[in-house]
């Protein structure tokens, strides 16, 4: 996958992100005269996908002085409970106050990967495509999409996790266009006149008429250039059915419109994906929103281990360094 550039937000950098204990600390230790080498461990409370590493090398890049170590599982690598996934060895008055951003990038990060993953399994090689920007602040919709896509999705609706992604943003039109244009062929035609050549042109076609006659009306419309159709059939009228992509699968082929691919989207989950494919409907592709964006976070814990060498560790816990050769040297 495409490298992303993560430039550390100035709030994480100067640590008006952090817990204020962390920021007590590191005034405490500026006026004792202390700032031993620490090694911290940061482990996921579950297992899944590793996501937000990158982003916190980004950050530590920036923070940690000559002469520290970092260690990590690589980002999009599955991790279990427990599991030592970072390791830093530095002095503690360079990143103690990061310890809020560290484990929440992850946490966040790795809670969207992991469902991303579990929707891609679900659809046994039918692309999947984030469509979860709406449910999220704006300001991390593209870190979402970005998890998403190392979660395994092909694509994402965001031009900002586009962007960190090195992919082209995937979306058909709302309904609002075709409410506007009042006719969803003619929306279509419009959207065809328009969009760049490269941009797909995919119809949404539940607004005004039965899903089966809408694609086909636009189909015909089309004259050969129409790329797909999208249901989108909402709760009020019973979600889209797996008989429904078969029924417009065989009214576009038996009109000659075999090349029409059909999406689906709406309240998706990796159930729901698993219904569709089991009952054979013929789905070219899901679009997954707020099972994704709407994750529960996997929880990060970050303890000391060592202070100047020395094995420490709160009761519970064992005193000095994890083993897990899993890790590389990331800094």
């Amino acid at each position: 996958m495409h490298q992303p550039e993560f430039e550390g937000h100035p709030s994480i950098l100067s640590g008006e992100t952090a817990d204020i204990y962390f920021l007590r600390t590191r005034d405490i230790l500026q006026e004792e005269g202390l700032n031993p080498v620490v090694t911290m461990e940061v482990f996921p409370s579950r297992a899944g996908l590793l996501c937000g590493m990158r982003e916190v090398k980004a950050l530590l890049d920036k923070a940690l002085p000559e002469g520290s170590e970092v260690w990590a599982l690589s980002e999009g690598d599955d991790m279990q409970r427990k599991e030592v996934a970072l390791r830093i060895t530095a002095p503690y008055q360079s990143f103690g106050i990061y310890e809020t951003a560290i484990v929440g990038l992850l946490a966040h990060g790795s809670g969207w990967a992991t469902a991303a993953g579990e929707c891609v399994e679900a659809a046994r090689g039918i692309p999947i495509m984030s469509f979860g920007a709406r449910h999220v602040h704006p300001l991390i919709s593209g870190i979402m999409d970005y998890a998403a896509i190392v979660g395994g999705c092909q694509s994402c609706s965001s031009v900002d996790g586009a962007r960190l992604t090195g992919t082209t943003p995937a979306g058909t039109m709302p309904h609002a266009l075709i409410l506007i244009m009042g006719d969803t062929a003619r929306a279509t035609l419009a959207f065809d006149r328009h969009m760049p050549p490269d941009v797909p042109r995919i119809s949404l076609v539940d607004t005004f008429k039965d899903e089966a006659e809408e694609s086909l009306l636009v189909a015909q419309a089309m004259e050969g250039r129409l790329s797909g159709v999208r249901l989108d059939t909402p709760s009020e009228r019973g979600r889209v059915t797996s008989d429904l992509p078969k029924e417009v699968r065989a009214r576009l082929d038996l009109a000659g419109f075999k090349e029409v691919k059909i999406f689906v989207s709406g309240g998706l989950d990796p159930e729901r994906i698993r219904y569709f494919i089991e009952n054979g409907a013929p789905v070219d592709g899901f679009g997954v929103g707020s099972y994704i964006s709407g994750a529960r976070p996997i929880d990060f814990t970050a303890d000391l281990h060592e202070v100047e060498g020395k094995p420490v560790a709160k009761r519970g816990r064992i005193p000095g360094i994890t083993p897990n050769p899993r890790l590389k040297r990331i800094i």
